[in-house]
């Protein structure tokens, strides 16, 4: 974290973080004069304040669209690939269509992938002192960390929406709407988790050239799920692994809600993807939560 959380030369000042941050600065001073003492109302600062951190993050994603482009263009091409290179030779079950059985996963996948951008996102911010004047401004100190995450998951809806219209221009089809939407819920839930993994970890690395080796991971946990090859094609014990993978049940929930073919399984938890994909998500929102607060608290020790 650095120690000058004031540029010294004004020029060096990137326009669009300067004038998001007296966006912040205007909107906080407003909400100060209109918040009374009491739990209520510091809940009610917690939140404003949380807000408009969330403001001044869309800001840059508008004044810096490419971000959201790739975001949608990198797991379309993904997609185009496994689809068309790899997918005459997988046999899918019951002889179904393999953009079927793929786009689900892919919807995972694309999940996973917001973890590195949540990663960049916060320890850039670190590296350029943005989070440091936040940390000086008379704010709610959870407000950084929801205001990143509420931001996070509006665009990864954004990205999503894009994979879900390279489906459907693929010929992927849901089979239940209601049932649709559970499984869109479910992936947005999984991405809520994730990105708090993503703050923790960006808080912890600190330097934006540090995300790269965290960010190789995603491929290596992605592929060891059922996303793209049933695990009871791997060996006894990489297919436990793969059956456990958080990500497994959320990508064999989305194929059940779609109504898309699945590789199914003996164990439990493959039995049980729906509630696994609530209970995983939840578990993991828990553990990271907690850890990000504190960590962030601490970063000035």
């Amino acid at each position: 974290m650095t120690t000058n959380p004031t540029p010294t030369n004004p020029r060096s000042v990137n326009p669009t973080s300067a004038r998001s941050t007296v966006v912040v600065s205007q909107a906080l001073a407003n909400q100060r004069s209109a918040v009374e003492d009491g739990p209520l109302a510091r809940l009610r600062w917690a939140l404003a304040d949380g807000w408009t951190v969330a403001r001044r993050d869309l800001i840059h994603w508008t004044a810096q669209p490419m971000t959201i482009v790739f975001g949608v263009v990198f797991p379309v091409i993904i997609t185009l690939a496994f689809g068309y290179l790899f997918g005459g030779a997988v046999d899918v079950p019951d002889g179904a269509d393999y953009f079927a059985f793929l786009m689900p996963g892919m919807y995972g996948m694309t999940m996973l992938f917001g973890l590195g951008a949540t990663m960049v996102a916060v320890t850039t911010d670190l590296s350029r002192g943005v989070t440091d004047r936040f940390r000086s401004m008379p704010m709610a100190p959870s407000a950084v960390l929801l205001g990143r995450a509420v931001a996070d998951l509006l665009t990864s809806v954004l990205m999503l929406a894009g994979m879900l219209a390279c489906g459907l221009a693929v010929g992927w089809r849901p089979d239940d709407p209601l049932g649709a939407l559970g499984a869109v819920a479910l992936l947005l839930l999984l991405r809520f988790a994730l990105l708090w993994a993503g703050i923790y970890l960006g808080l912890l690395t600190k330097e934006p050239g540090a995300v790269t080796a965290i960010q190789t991971l995603e491929f290596p946990i992605g592929f060891l799920s059922n996303a793209f090859v049933a695990p009871s094609t791997m060996p006894g014990w990489l297919g436990a692994i793969a059956e456990w993978n958080p990500l497994s049940s959320t990508v064999a929930a989305a194929r059940q809600l779609f109504g898309n073919p699945g590789w199914g399984g003996d164990s439990w938890v493959s039995q049980h993807p729906v509630q696994m994909a609530v209970v995983w998500p939840l578990l993991i929102t828990a553990v990271f939560f907690t850890l990000s607060v504190r960590l962030y608290q601490r970063l000035d020790r």
